[in-house]
């Protein structure tokens, strides 16, 4: 992004916005209407605000798109909607504006928009509204809205906010990823790790490839093929098994692959016992998501998406509730949903009929254990073992988790000074506990 360009257009912006107040006031100005200021070079527009693709910036989403920027790029710009209105001894209605927290100059809103794009002409302003509609493109690919606006209070009044991907473009030239914080509870899963790394039956090998083959060709099945008239946008995956047999990582990778941030829901901080907070949780995580392309991943999802109960109490009710909404939420979403949990029998019934797809993740066989031991023991490790050594230790029913387990004990015992070298004994024993802690001895 060129800074000159995008100081080009404040200087253009800045000389609008006076001829705006001097038309609008009667004043003597040099332009009869603000369309006649000439634009500066727009050879590179569509580079210099990250522009979908085949979007060419009107007049009136231009103004818009700056108007919404300028706070944060060149705030004083907007001083010039602080004149009062001598009659009535208070700023000027028409002007719009909302207060910030801690910024005191003037933040815009939807008015501020329709009175430089509209004056007092009331069809242009009706016009104006459509520009901030779910279908705009604004919204669509998440570059503004407005919003805040109270119960019952006029829909322009809206607070014009640009979104914190448009800024991360525009300020800090890179491409948004968002903060685990209360506002946005989850956090974004990476992995070093290929598919080779993941040891999986072949059954689950082709379950993945098709969820694959949804990410990157859904575009010619519902629009080429025109199968959104019957199918709906979005595709929800249930995985269930064992734990360490590969759910997470899977979801990682299938992120990975296709080059899309994937995000796991953090449990702890969308779950609460009040009532109708679950939901706002929920919503906030959902509503951000919406138009990016982003894959949610709910771990241990049995905790939100469990079983309806009878309604015998309100607490009853509310969690049922929660469940519903859940469901709505999850087939109305655009983008993928990968969901996990240990059992399947403990998610609803309901949420079964939305999956398109349901992947069972066993416990990996021996050919799995002994693949799975050869692609984590260090190679430097296996000179210290006999022949045939893995296929021994492979006999013991491990997860790829577990196995993980066991390797890290063994290091932490290297690095401790309490072994010189590993040894099969110190490997067995370590394996030992890992049984013992999952019950199995």
């Amino acid at each position: 992004m060129e800074t000159t360009s995008l100081q080009a257009y404040l200087t253009w912006f800045r000389e609008l916005l006076g001829a705006t107040i001097q038309i609008y006031f009667k004043q003597e100005c040099p332009f009869r209407s603000i369309r006649d200021i000439p634009l500066p070079d727009v050879r590179k527009e569509s580079e210099l605000f990250g522009l979908p693709e085949n979007v060419d910036l009107s007049f009136e989403e231009r103004i818009i798109l700056l108007l919404a920027l300028v706070p944060h790029l060149q705030p004083q710009l907007l001083d010039i909607f602080f004149i009062h209105n001598k009659n009535f001894d208070r700023p000027y209605t028409e002007f719009g504006g909302w207060h910030g927290l801690s910024h005191n100059g003037f933040l815009p809103t939807g008015e501020t928009a329709a009175f430089i794009l509209a004056g007092e002409n009331v069809e242009k302003r009706n016009e104006l509204t459509r520009l901030f509609s779910k279908e705009h493109w604004f919204y669509r690919h998440n570059f503004l809205r407005l919003e805040g606006q109270g119960p019952g209070e006029p829909f322009l009044s809206g607070q014009l906010r640009a979104s914190e991907e448009l800024l991360s473009r525009i300020i800090r030239k890179k491409e948004f990823k968002p903060d685990y914080s209360i506002d946005f509870p989850a956090k974004r899963l990476v992995t070093s790790l290929e598919w080779e790394d993941l040891i999986l039956d072949y059954r689950v090998i082709a379950e993945i490839r098709e969820i694959n083959t949804w990410i990157t060709a859904h575009s010619v099945i519902m629009d080429s093929w025109k199968l959104n008239r019957f199918l709906k946008d979005g595709y929800r995956a249930l995985f269930y098994g064992p734990p360490g047999t590969g759910k997470t990582l899977t979801a990682s990778l299938i992120g990975k692959q296709n080059g899309i941030d994937v995000y796991r829901v953090d449990l702890s901080m969308i779950v609460s016992k009040y009532i109708g907070e679950t939901e706002k949780n929920l919503a906030r995580v959902f509503d951000q998501a919406e138009n990016r392309d982003w894959i949610l991943f709910f771990d241990e999802a049995d905790a939100l998406f469990g079983k309806r109960t009878s309604t015998n109490t309100s607490n009853d009710r509310h969690a049922n509730q929660e469940v519903a909404y859940l469901l709505q939420r999850i087939e109305d979403f655009p983008g993928t949903v990968l969901l996990a949990t240990n059992l399947r029998s403990n998610i609803d019934e309901a949420f079964g009929r939305r999956f398109q797809n349901i992947v069972y993740f066993p416990m990996p066989g021996i050919e799995q254990r002994i693949r799975l031991w050869e692609n984590m023991l260090p190679k430097a490790w296996l000179t210290y073992t006999p022949p045939g050594f893995i296929g021994q230790i492979a006999e013991h029913e491990l997860s790829g988790g577990s196995i993980a387990n066991v390797i890290r004990r063994c290091a932490l015992q290297l690095m401790s000074g309490k072994k010189q070298q590993i040894t099969p004994a110190l490997i067995t024993a370590a394996i030992q506990k890992e049984l013992y802690k999952e019950g199995k001895l």
